[in-house]
């Protein structure tokens, strides 16, 4: 075995034991003034799994207050250890936590949790997301003046835009925590579907009410569609959907970063 072999071993065992406590301190391990490794280990298993706790309660302040702290740290400490990060940027970490929370058997008794769990972890990366230049009104005039051919123009979504369809009130249940620590909280009809989409203007994420087709459209974009067809299979899955009024909201928001017609192809 290679000294490179032997170390990689040497960092996977320590790694596996330092998120799962059921696991013996890794052979070899030595504490700097004589002390019982296993100790020391402890408190550091113990350090490191808080801190991740913490990351993920500060991504998902709304999820904690519904749950209460006690069932969220615990709920997230069972994560960590399935799911340690795998990036230094601990902002980035909890993507896969709405996952978790749909196959977390406690939680089955709030069945919007997990989508409300999406919409916040989806606020944490649009506030992440690059930068970019919202299309100028006189290329979206011309484009939208390309006659016969408009349904064939293209859009560039903000990297920011995602966007969130539930069956649950998610969007009106996030906002009712959004008051001050005074504040009352109205009841929420959380059996009443809801869609948003999510993006960034400036510093300020924006979650935004919008309809299903809305989202359908958004996601056709996102999924290469042209304007023609994204319109066609947001009108299929929401058949009162209106692109003017879509167009007008993305556009109203900076949710479009480019628009263009893509040249004829070549006989």
């Amino acid at each position: 075995m290679t000294g490179a072999t032997a170390l990689g071993d040497s960092q996977r065992q320590f790694a596996a034991a330092l998120l799962d406590p059921q696991r013996a301190a890794p052979p070899g391990l030595r504490a700097w003034n004589g002390s019982d490794p296993a100790a020391r280990l402890a408190v550091y298993r113990n350090n490191v799994v808080c801190s991740l706790v913490d990351a993920l309660a500060d991504s998902f302040p709304v999820v904690r207050q519904l749950v209460g702290d006690a069932f969220f740290r615990a709920m997230a400490g069972l994560f960590v250890r399935e799911s340690p990060p795998r990036s230094r940027v601990l902002a980035h970490y909890g993507k896969e936590f709405p996952a978790f929370v749909v196959g977390f058997e406690p939680a089955a008794g709030l069945p919007y949790l997990a989508d409300l769990a999406r919409l916040e972890a989806s606020r944490v990366v649009a506030y992440h997301a690059a930068d970019a230049e919202p299309v100028p009104d006189e290329m979206v005039s011309l484009a939208l003046a390309s006659g016969e051919r408009m349904g064939e123009l293209r859009l560039g979504l903000h990297p920011s835009v995602n966007a969130l369809a539930s069956p649950h009130a998610v969007v009106s249940l996030w906002a009712a925590h959004q008051l001050d620590d005074d504040g009352e909280i109205e009841p929420v009809d959380v059996d009443l579907p809801e869609s948003a989409l999510i993006l960034r203007t400036g510093l300020e994420v924006l979650v935004l009410p919008a309809p299903r087709g809305a989202v359908e459209f958004v996601e056709a974009v996102r999924g290469g569609l042209n304007l023609g067809d994204a319109a066609v299979r947001a009108m299929a899955a929401a058949p009162d959907f209106d692109l003017t009024t879509t167009l007008t909201l993305l556009l109203a928001h900076g949710a479009l970063s480019s628009i263009h017609l893509p040249p004829r192809p070549s006989s």
